[in-house]
């Protein structure tokens, strides 16, 4: 009895512990309200919409984590999600990762929670609000785990599938989970042909819908060189950018990086981190079979070239971008850093595990200790929310009310996408603390929208890759009143929404372009709404049809259909076979 309840504790310490740090990282994010920050926008509803299945004419960014998102909240409040999704995902990700020590003792899984949870890769994509991108990262170490199982012949391929799906919510991320996965099957070599050739399959499969809604896009899916200078990995205080990319940091927006990073305890941090994993490599290269070094080896290594590329060569990454379709995925290369972290945290714990087993009893614990609450002690500023960066905040009610008048417009027929003014990316509301997010509106409202994709990386404008976006720019510089009012309705603009306040920063701010509308004037257009913070206008309807979409092109649309079926089609697939698999192995000890 004794031993079970112990088997039983060691196996429940690495989820609950890996909670604790998931609790104490989140704070006041798991309060009453929505995190808004950066690229992290939940809203109480998110409405179902075309966009979502990668008709727009925006980049397949959020496909398909929008229509996931949408069909969800259907069933769980948005503000559930969201905490659900945060928390969620930090406690699988430590949880998977204390899985990949094997052997006797606590201390090793406890240690691999620990750093996996608590880095600074996952501290900055949370600050910049990457949510998708860190359900990938929760998943890597199950996949590992389930790509060694099915090599080595066990009927393990529906519960990888399914990890899978939950990692590929959005393009890197399915780029990320599909390399660790293929890897870990082809370590095993011609041993695992037909387990890979299936393994491909579920990865092309499951990304199947972004890869085609990109495809849609044809020539307007290049980007602009420009930003893979500004997106590259950067220094963080003393460390130059290939340290700060050996420690999961280095990306390229500072005002997500914690202060401690920017401090000598960062490069304290680096090293202590460093000669712990050294201390690992010995018993890893002793107890774990060449296929297992070799499926976590060559991931790490892509990642961290791909996390590096943009600072060693800058003018060949930018080629990619300019020249190669999709290959605007690459210029945030420290988003790779994730196929480096299950590597980095394993050798991490294994390190600590030897350094603790001393023959002092006393002190190995103490030793140990010690180490395993090393990341959090030189990473204190993880804490509480980024300290108080995540904390939740509540919508204002005249969101509510704008969301009702252009409803009840719909409901009497008019028909259009929103166009969201200023025209600009990011917002800093007030009712945010003056952090700064994605402009919420967009999402907040029930119909398709159009934001700008143009982006301000440091004072330098990053060309978008929207083009109806750009053609709008053009008339909001151009146009006056009624002209303005009839283009903006031939490309299929129904509605304007004005943000004031958004309005009032930018002037603040001695920004004074045409090209954003902070001064429109629609003396044609019906005012739906008009309030301290929204104006809402509804536009006569066009006179010369929309401007043509991709949308429009329907061969392409039927093979979107065909990806999102194929999708589909294999996560289903997958579940009932989980679900056969599961009932098989309870009727076994009753037919026995």
């Amino acid at each position: 009895m004794q031993r079970r309840i112990g088997a039983v504790g060691l196996r429940a310490a690495p989820p609950l512990w890996s909670a604790v740090l998931a609790v104490l990282m989140l704070g006041g994010a798991l309060g009453p309200g929505y995190v808004l920050t950066y690229d992290m926008v939940w809203v109480p509803e998110l409405t179902m919409r075309g966009d979502f299945w990668g008709t727009g004419s925006s980049l397949p960014r959020a496909v398909p984590s929008d229509l996931v998102v949408a069909l969800l909240d259907e069933v769980v409040p948005g503000m559930l999600l969201q905490k659900a999704v945060l928390l969620g995902s930090l406690v699988l990700a430590g949880t998977g990762a204390a899985r990949l020590v094997r052997g006797p003792g606590l201390v090793g899984p406890l240690a691999v929670a620990t750093l996996y949870v608590w880095n600074p890769f996952v501290v900055e994509r949370l600050g910049i609000g990457h949510w998708p991108l860190l359900m990938t990262y929760a998943s890597l170490p199950w996949i590992h785990l389930c790509a060694r199982r099915l090599a080595s012949g066990e009927r393990v391929l529906p519960q990888l599938v399914l990890w899978l799906a939950f990692a590929s919510l959005s393009p890197v991320g399915g780029l990320v989970a599909g390399v660790l996965a293929v890897a870990g099957v082809a370590a095993s070599g011609r041993e695992a042909v037909r387990p890979l050739t299936w393994v491909t399959g579920a990865v092309a499969a499951v990304n199947a819908p972004w890869i085609v809604a990109g495809a849609i896009h044809g020539s307007g899916t290049v980007s602009d060189p420009a930003a893979v200078a500004l997106f590259a990995a950067q220094g963080e205080g003393v460390l130059p950018p290939w340290a700060a990319v050996l420690g999961l940091g280095g990306i390229w927006n500072a005002e997500v990086v914690p202060a401690s990073r920017t401090a000598w305890v960062g490069l304290a941090a680096l090293v202590l981190v460093a000669a712990v994993c050294v201390a690992g490599v010995r018993p890893w290269r002793r107890d774990a079979a060449r296929a297992d070094q070799v499926a976590l080896v060559v991931p790490a290594v892509l990642g961290l070239v791909l996390a590096v590329a943009g600072v060693v060569t800058p003018g060949g990454v930018g080629w990619l971008v300019a020249h190669v379709p999709g290959a605007g995925l690459l210029r945030d290369g420290t988003r790779f850093l994730a196929l480096a972290a299950p590597l980095q945290a394993l050798l991490f714990g294994l390190g600590v595990a030897r350094l603790a087993a001393v023959p002092a009893r006393t002190p190995g614990v103490a030793l140990g200790t010690a180490l395993v609450l090393a990341p959090v002690a030189l990473m204190p500023d993880g804490a509480l929310g980024i300290t108080g960066r995540l904390d939740a905040v509540d919508f204002p009610e005249e969101y509510a009310t704008a969301r009702q008048a252009l409803e009840t417009s719909r409901e009497a027929g008019h028909e259009g996408d929103v166009l969201l003014l200023p025209f600009t990316s990011y917002r800093r509301p007030a009712w945010n603390d003056g952090r700064r997010t994605l402009d919420p509106l967009g999402r907040y409202l029930p119909a398709d929208y159009l934001a700008s994709d143009t982006l301000v990386v440091s004072g330098r404008e990053i060309a978008g890759e929207d083009l109806r976006a750009g053609r709008v720019t053009a008339h909001l510089a151009t146009l006056d009143a009624g002209e303005l009012e009839q283009a903006l309705a031939d490309e299929g603009i129904g509605w304007v929404v004005a943000d004031r306040a958004a309005s009032d920063a930018l002037a603040a701010d001695g920004v004074d372009d045409d090209r954003y509308g902070t001064e429109v004037a629609l003396p044609g257009a019906e005012v739906l709404h008009r309030g301290s913070l929204l104006t809402v206008w509804a536009l006569p309807p066009s006179e010369g049809g929309a401007a043509p979409s991709p949308a429009d092109r329907r061969p392409l649309l039927v093979l979107l259909v065909l990806a999102w079926s194929m999708a589909a089609g294999t996560v289903v697939a997958a579940g009932l076979g989980l679900a056969r698999s599961l009932t098989r192995s309870r009727q076994m000890p009753r037919d026995g």
